[in-house]
Formats: structure tokens, C-alpha cells, sequence
């Protein structure tokens, strides 16, 4: 099945928002949006395997291959001025989209937006072993965001933890390419004053990855403070999207 899903289809837009959700998260945590984004615009939403509708396609371990499946599938869709959404896990999908699409030539990509991730600052050790249930569940219980019907019911932990814990498990492995070349499109960092895994100095880091600008907006909220800023974050992934990636002094 295919990656992307049509939260608010528009055939004759002008502007297209693509989403990419967080470890365990699906293309339908971005659902709501679809009231807060412009007339003019598209909604789409990235659909891991193994998520929702995909339940039954093989998982990628790795981020690169997640990203290799959405490059491909944006490169085939309409040529309109595209803002990538990213929280969590799916800003660092996002950024490695981008830096492929971008090495594709395509400059319609013009806005990256991060949320709830930092750019740097990984841990040295690379984890050799997914985490073991009762890590998965404690990791979950902190992080919040999850349905607490999965983690307290005994055949939905069976059905969606060896999901949830692939995403965890290629979330941890990954580091940024150090050689990687900075993006050009404009960049908006996000973060909640409460997000225990996250603080404005981590979010800065990341203006140092584009050529292009970068702000950063810090809202209430812990990890999961999206969710009660949907028209907030909506708004300022949509408001004056640039006609091109360029460079900040270009």
C-alpha cells in the first residue's frame, strides 16, 4: 500500500502539508488537521508499514529506508509548494526525506518543520537489542501518547508492541550523516516548555542544518503538546510558505 495518505484531498491545490508521525503513531494522530489547514492546501499524512492500513506490509528497519519510500512516492505526486511536518521519530523521517529529495533537484520542498526531536547530541553507543517489553511499556508510560487500552490489554500489547517496537528500535539506531550537506529550505523548530527529552538549546541546534531560516517556537505542553495546539501548529506550518528553498542571504 502506499505511503501517503489523503487526509484532505485537493486536486487544484496550491499548497501541499505532509505529515510524518512519531514512534507508534499513525497517519491518522494528524486527522483533525485537516480543519485548520488553508482552503488552497493538501493534507497528507505518512503511513509506516505495519500502521493502520499497512498492517500487513513488511516493517523497514531502518530510517533511511522509511525515508527512500516517502522520497519516492513525493517525487511521483503533483509539483506544488510542500511543507514536511515532522514530530518526534517523524522529524528525523522528514529531514532525511528532504535531504534526498532535494539531491533529487526537486526545489518545491521549500519549509521542513521539527517537532519534539533533537538534531544532536546521540548517544555514542549504537543499541544492538530492541527493548524488551517491559522497557517498551515503561518508555511508552513515560513519552505518553499511547492508548492506555494497549498498554494494559495483553493481546493488543501482542498485536501492536513488535510494531511499536521497531519504530523505537530504528528511532534509537539512527545518527545523522555528519557529511550530509545542509538543506536549503526554510526550517521551523518546535517544541513544549515541559517535553522532558527536549529544550530550546537542543531545538536551536537544529538552524545549523539548512542554509535557509530557521525560528524556533517553544509551546505549553510536554512531549506530546501538540495535541492541544493543532490550529497553533497548523497556522505556523501554513502562514507564508516560501516559493523556493533558498539560502538565508540569497
Amino acid at each position: 500500500m502506499t505511503a501517503l495518505v489523503h487526509l484532505r484531498p485537493n486536486s487544484t491545490a496550491s499548497l501541499r502539508l505532509v505529515c510524518f508521525p512519531h514512534a507508534g503513531g499513525s497517519a491518522s494522530f494528524f486527522r483533525e488537521w485537516a480543519d485548520h489547514v488553508p482552503l488552497g492546501a493538501e493534507l497528507m499524512a505518512v503511513q509506516y508499514p505495519g500502521h493502520e492500513g499497512r498492517f500487513r506490509d513488511p516493517l523497514i528497519p531502518t530510517m533511511g529506508g522509511l525515508a527512500d519510500e516517502v522520497t519516492a512516492e513525493l517525487l511521483a505526486a503533483p509539483v506544488r509548494r510542500t511543507v514536511l511536518f515532522g514530530h518526534s521519530m517523524g522529524a528525523s523521517v522528514a529531514y532525511e526525506t528532504l535531504l534526498r529529495l532535494e539531491a533529487a533537484g526537486a526545489t518545491h520542498f521549500t519549509r521542513l518543520c521539527v517537532s519534539g526531536r533533537a538534531a544532536s547530541g546521540f548517544p555514542a553507543d549504537v543499541p544492538q537489542q530492541p527493548l524488551s517489553d517491559a522497557e517498551l511499556d515503561s518508555r511508552l508510560r513515560t513519552l505518553g501518547g499511547t492508548d492506555p487500552q494497549v498498554l494494559e490489554s495483553a493481546a493488543l500489547r501482542e498485536l501492536f508492541f513488535p510494531i511499536i517496537r521497531n519504530d523505537f528500535f530504528l528511532v534509537d539506531r539512527y545518527r545523522p550523516d555528519p557529511a550530509a550537506p545542509p538543506v536549503h529550505a526554510e526550517m521551523i523548530v518546535l517544541t513544549g516548555d515541559a517535553d522532558p527529552r527536549m529544550s530550546e538549546a537542543k531545538a536551536d541546534d537544529w538552524a545549523a542544518l539548512t542554509t535557509g531560516p530557521s525560528t524556533t517556537h517553544v509551546l505549553p505542553g510536554d512531549h506530546f503538546y501538540l495535541s492541544a495546539h493543532t490550529e497553533t501548529l497548523a497556522r505556523l506550518a501554513m502562514t507564508a510558505v516560501p516559493a523556493a528553498a533558498r539560502p538565508v542571504d540569497a
